[in-house]
């Protein structure tokens, strides 16, 4: 699996992670205790199988161009998680901006292998996660620890692509771009 992933700015992963903890120390399995060593709080624009031949540079230059990206997170929203559990995310105003720059990633990666169709245009629905799956009684708890949730502003101030495959993760939208991913060692490495 390859993905297509926004990361936040200082201030916004601050909020995002600080929503993290309140849910763990509530009982609720949040994000918190994910131990991967290049987990943080991100969009995830596109996930697929295989990455088209020079999609890397062209998605360099792409997000070179649009990033730093304005963004508003409001509200939560949670998703169907394979089976009667959910997962609770932070939503995404769909801005203009960041729609069609959703659109250009995806055109982009056109002839990209296995597109997971929930990030398709058209069906995906922007967010960031705060939970892992949780059972309907765990949402619910969610809910309560959160109560209403303020907006909060801030900016996509990077981008990367993960490969589970190889557990490399390739940081887009620079410079200096040369489509070297750096190794990420997973648990148990």
């Amino acid at each position: 699996m390859h993905t297509v992933e926004l990361t936040c700015d200082p201030t916004l992963e601050a909020a995002v992670r600080g929503l993290w903890q309140r849910l763990s120390e509530g009982g609720v399995p949040s994000l918190a205790h994910n131990t991967h060593p290049s987990h943080r709080p991100h969009l995830t624009m596109a996930s697929f199988g295989t990455m088209p031949a020079g999609a890397p540079a062209l998605l360099n230059e792409l997000l070179a161009a649009a990033l730093p990206l304005p963004v508003r997170l409001t509200g939560l929203v949670s998703y169907s998680a394979r089976s009667r559990r959910r997962v609770l995310s932070w939503a995404v105003v769909p801005t203009v901006e960041l729609m069609v720059l959703h659109r250009e990633v995806w055109r982009i990666l056109s002839g990209a292998g296995e597109p997971n169709p929930f990030y398709l245009p058209g069906r995906w629905s922007p967010h960031v996660g705060l939970t892992r799956r949780v059972e309907p009684a765990e949402l619910a708890t969610a809910h309560e620890i959160v109560g209403r949730l303020p907006d909060v502003s801030g900016l996509f101030d990077a981008a990367r692509s993960y490969d589970s495959e190889s557990r490399t993760l390739l940081t887009l939208g620079v410079p200096e771009f040369d489509g070297v991913g750096l190794r990420v060692a997973e648990r148990g490495e």
